[in-house]
Parts: structure tokens; sequence; C-alpha cells
């Protein structure tokens, strides 16, 4: 939903801290406000000022652009009769913020009925009733509509009983298509899924906003101390930043939005959405190599930076397990930007880069939007950013593979430019002569192979003794010593022949299975991230015999094994 002027939004608890923040800032977008509050003259207040906001985007209106309306939540009437307000002037809702709060249990002077009570009816029933309400309003309507309830992780700091209706309230607000209440005339509690996607079709969206410490009376009590010793207040600009990224992002349907200092903005899944994952945890670290310098020298223009893996993922991506990477000798050329135009001020803009081109894994998470993967199917990409243990690439660049074994890497980059090449740019028929250079590399070896399983005679070049015989054991008709023959390289890009990737694959894949094709991988051992420097020395060096392959996780590796 776009943030225009024009829409109407209703906010409960919004006299005061943050239900007052976000009317003020909706206003500010030119957004018609209800101010509803059990505070008279702070809720007066908030409306007057919201109108002024507003009178900067309309003029002439026939009704007040801001209104307030007192209303103990806790009684389903004053409720009711609120949202009827909010009805009779605007005429629609467009946007619910429920930010209610009671008051803390320690406060009661009482034996403590009345504030429990007053805490489970304002802080988790009173949610519930909003969100109802809301829910059926969009509905009449037929309109498009976005419900954020506030549930402030400092609740949990607090006293227990505000403790347990806020985290009562968390579960219940989080209606999504995982979440653990049903709808039927009246919100009830219930322990169990239930799919709303009926609401999600109708454009319906619930969320819940997390923020950890925002400066307010509650939050007072604790202390300046015990705040910043758990990172600090966040600033009302970061919460309504989230609030606003929550009403405009359709795609975030359901999702709780957490906020802290420390990690700014953070989605976080259902337990329900993570055990469908094959990383369980919700804030999981992941390694990966970044290009932070110009350079062709791999080691000095690379390193290896840590960040958290945030779930759920996007709609439209896949998230892989990466297992192994293919290290290729032109990496040195990613790496000092031959790959891209302009001058080197110009490419060092694009600093930092996401290194490596090819992976085979696990899919470990698959987007809402993604219909044909599911999580653990084995799967390779060629995209950059594969030198990682974690690597989110658009579902269609996924290719399907039957298991994710080193030979498959093999197959990828050089397997598919051997093949695709021979296919369209050398336009290859049976009873011709094929040359193939550096036919003892990780290219060069699928392209001899397939030449001859085509009926054509092959000369290959390479450099050394070793070489030459792997190239003799694969059938080539005649080996030639590159360096002591000099012969041009002819000009391919696998990347404009994406379409034929998958049948390509296909095809080597099963004539691997059938033992028409043999995978040279050289026996060198290398593991993790950290070796794939060494690796590419490796293989400048002219040492390498076949693909050379870096295992990522080598448990992973000894799972899909056994």
């Amino acid at each position: 939903m776009e943030l225009k002027s024009g829409l109407s939004a209703l906010v409960t608890g919004g006299a005061s801290g943050i239900g007052r923040a976000l009317c003020i800032a909706l206003a500010q977008k030119g957004i018609f406000v209800t101010v509803v509050d059990n505070s008279a003259e702070r809720g007066e207040e908030v409306a007057s000022i919201s109108q002024e906001e507003n009178l900067k985007f309309h003029s002439g209106l026939k009704f007040t652009s801001a209104i307030f309306v007192r209303c103990d939540v806790s009684k389903k009437g004053e409720l009711a009769a609120a949202f009827e307000k909010h009805m009779e002037v605007f005429g629609s809702l467009d946007i619910c913020i429920n930010c209610v709060t009671s008051a803390p249990f320690h406060d009661d002077q009482t034996d403590g009925a009345g504030s429990l009570r007053d805490a489970i009816n304002v802080d988790l029933l009173a949610v519930i009733d909003c969100t109802h309400k809301a829910i059926k309003m969009m509905e009449a309507a037929k309109k498009p509509g976005v419900v954020i309830n506030v549930g402030p992780a400092s609740a949990v700091n607090t006293d227990f009983i505000y403790s347990a209706a806020k985290g009562c309230q968390f579960i219940a607000a989080n209606i999504d298509s995982l979440s653990t209440l049903f709808i039927c005339s009246n919100l009830i509690w219930k322990g169990s899924e239930v799919e709303l996607s009926s609401y999600k079709e109708k454009g319906i969206r619930i969320n819940v906003l997390c923020p950890q410490f925002v400066r307010s009376e509650m939050t007072e009590i604790l202390g300046s101390q015990i705040i910043e010793h758990m990172g600090g207040y966040v600033s009302m600009d970061t919460l309504i930043q989230g609030a606003f990224e929550l009403i405009s992002d359709a795609s975030k349907a359901g999702s709780c939005l957490y906020i802290t200092n420390s990690g700014g903005l953070e989605y976080r899944s259902t337990p329900t959405k993570e055990s469908k994952y094959l990383v369980v945890p919700s804030r999981l670290n992941k390694r990966f190599s970044i290009v932070h310098t110009l350079s062709h020298n791999f080691l000095s223009a690379t390193s290896i930076v840590r960040a958290t893996l945030k779930l759920p993922i996007k709609p439209d991506h896949v998230l892989l397990k990466i297992i192994y990477v293919g290290v290729n000798a032109s990496d040195v050329n990613y790496t000092s930007g031959r790959y891209f135009s302009g001058s080197e001020e110009e490419i060092s803009t694009l600093l930092p880069l996401d290194a490596g081109l090819e992976a085979v894994g696990l899919i470990a998470a698959v987007g809402d939007d993604v219909k044909n993967l599911e999580v653990g199917t084995p799967a390779a990409i060629m995209n950059y950013g594969a030198y990682a243990e974690f690597a989110m690439v658009p579902a269609e660049l996924v290719l399907r593979v039957n298991r994710p074994d080193p030979e498959v890497v093999a197959m990828l980059i050089s397997g598919l430019t051997a093949s695709v090449a021979l296919e369209k740019a050398a336009q290859m028929e049976s009873g011709k002569t094929v040359l193939v250079t550096a036919a003892a590399g990780g290219t060069g070896q699928f392209a001899v192979q397939v030449a001859k399983l085509a009926g054509n005679k092959v000369v290959a070049t390479c450099g050394g003794k070793d070489k030459a015989t792997l190239l003799r054991d694969l059938g080539v008709d005649r080996v030639i010593n590159y360096k002591e023959e000099s012969i041009e390289n002819a000009g391919f890009n696998l990347w404009y022949y994406k379409q034929l990737w998958q049948k390509h694959l296909d095809n080597l894949v099963h004539l691997f299975s059938i033992g028409k094709l043999k995978v040279a991988i050289d026996p060198k051992s290398f593991v993790g991230l950290q070796s794939v420097a060494d690796a590419l020395e490796y293989i400048h060096s002219g040492k390498s015999i076949g693909k050379v392959i870096v295992c990522i996780d080598p448990s992973f590796s000894q799972k899909v094994t056994n």
C-alpha cells in the first residue's frame, strides 16, 4: 500500500508514546487520523497537531481531517463506537495501528485484582477485538488494508503480568497463514494453526511491530543503566520507518518486525515457518567472500565477512545451503574488474562485490511465492556470491540436480560452456575435426568428450605430461603441447544461453550416470571458504588436473554421502 495523502488510519493508544508519534507521522503524509485513547487532554492535543499537519495537504475539506475519540478499549461498546465514529467521518479504514498499554502491575495499590485483569483486557483482549473490527471493516469495504499490532519487547523487563499479556498479544496479533488464531464470527483463541490465506487474497494484512526499547513512561521505570546495557533506546524515527515499511510492503503480510539498535530492522519468522527450513534458527551467522579491492591478486582483493542470516527470505528467492563450490582461473578477472565496463574509478564504486560463481548444495528455505522448489532439494547455482556458506538467489536461476556432488559443480560453468558452445557457437556436426584448447582443465575435459560422443575427431592442447595422459584417457585423437605451439582461443559467452542451462545440465548428468561421460576432479583437497584463495593459486600454478573444487561444509557433505 502506497503511503499517500487521502488514506485514513485509526490508532489506539494514540495519545502518548509510540501511538502519538505514529499519529503525527501519518498526518505528515496527508493521512486522515482517528486518535483513540482514554486520556482526553493528551488525545485532543495529538488530534490538533495531526490536523495542522494535514492542512499542508488538504484545503477546503468539509470534514475534520483528524479526530479524537475517548475510549476505554477494554469496553467493547466504547471500542465499537470508536470504529463507527471513524467510519462516519472518513468513510473507510485503510490502516489500523494498536498501541494500547495498561498500567504496570507494580503501580497498583490494591490487591492486584484490578490491574491484573486490566492488563489482560487491554494488552491482549482489546488488541484481538481491535484487529477483528478492523478486518471486518476492510472486508466490508472490499479494499486493501493493514493492521499493525505494537508489542514492545521491553515488556518482558517490566512486571510479570504485563509481560504475560504482551507475550500473548504477540502470539495473538501475529495473524498470518501460520498463526495460532482462528477467525470465525469473532477472534477466539486457539492452540492450532489455521490458514488465513483468504485475508491475504483480499489484500488485508496483519503484522506485529516489536521495538526493543523506546523512550516512554514505561521504559523509564527500568532505569538508564539497564537500558544502556541491553542496547539503548531505539529512536522513534527508526520505529516510524519500520511501521511505514510494514504498511508499504505487501510482501511482509503476517511478518513480525523486530527493531533493535544493534540489529536494526529484522523480520522474525514464526516457529512454524522455521520448522520448514533446513536451517532452523531465526538468527544465524553466515560467512561469505567479498571483493573489497580491485586487484588481479585474489587473496589481497577479497576478504571473508560475517553477517546475520535473516529469515524469512524474499518472496521470489531461494536460500541455498552451499556444500561445494567450483574455482575458476577467471576469478582473478572478476576481482580485477575486467568483467565490468567503465574506468577503474567507476568500477570501484560497485565495491564490495560478492565473489564466486558456481556452487551446489541443498535448498534451505524458499520464499512465499516459490511454488516449484522445496526445502531439502539438491540444487545448483551459477550466480555471483557462490563463495559463501549460504546464498540467496532468485528462484528462476536455480538449477535442479539429483545430488549436490562435486562432479555436478564441474558440469556447471565448465560442462555447460563446453556443451552449449559446441552446439550453438561451433554448430558442431558429426564427422568433423574439433580443436579444444586447455583441454585438461575444467571446461576442456567436457568439450573433448562431448565432441567425441558426437562422432568427431578431436585435437586438444595442454601443458604437461600428466595432462596429456588424462586427455588420451578421455579419447583425444591428437594432443598438442600449447607451450610449443601458439593457438588462438575462440570467443563464447555462456550467459547468453541461460534458457539452455537446465537442458544441457540434465544431459551431462545423464551421460555421467550411464558411464559415457567422465568427470575429472583434481584430487587435491580444499576445505572451507578460507581455502578458496589457495585453490585459485593452485590452478594458476599449472599443477591442477581436471576441476578444482572447494568443500564449503564437510558436515553436510558427509550427510549427503551417507
